[in-house]
């Protein structure tokens, strides 16, 4: 397995991983949008996206961090919004070493930690992160206003 952080050459690759993982999230298929999306993030250096690719080149996952901040602490943080794996790929540890690369990146950059969500019934990622260090919160709810509907 080889991990590379992504650039414009590999949005074709990622496009239908990241659509797949959108209907994983009960969104509606949408293959045209699902690469402008990744296409728009990589041409704007708006995200850093990591993909693993076996020793063929065929993209097995992938994982998505936006960087922001965290005026609490005064530090700079990254949000891991998205992870993916293909199902063919996964109990191979693709998951878990797309995390650590995306761990070293943010530790790199100096950040001082990495926030994810998932959903309460993705009950078999939630070991994963737990297995890494992540910490489910206790302490705030999340809360998202729709502003438009998609």
């Amino acid at each position: 397995m080889q991990i590379v952080k992504a650039s414009l050459e590999h949005v074709n690759l990622i496009s239908p991983l990241f659509d797949s993982y959108r209907q994983f999230y009960e969104q509606t298929p949408n293959a045209k949008g699902a690469r402008e999306f990744i296409h728009a993030r990589l041409k704007n250096d708006e995200s850093v996206i990591f993909l693993a690719l076996d020793e063929t080149g065929q993209a097995m996952g992938f994982t998505q961090l936006y960087a922001t901040f965290c005026s609490v602490v005064l530090a700079p943080k990254w949000v891991l919004y998205d992870l993916y794996v293909d199902a063919a790929f996964r109990k191979k540890s693709v998951g878990r070493s797309l995390m650590n690369v995306a761990r070293q990146m943010a530790e790199t950059s100096g950040a001082q930690r990495i926030d994810l969500e998932t959903a309460i019934s993705n009950t078999t990622a939630q070991p994963l992160y737990e297995s890494l260090g992540y910490v489910r919160d206790t302490h705030f709810y999340a809360y998202s206003l729709v502003l438009s509907p998609t």
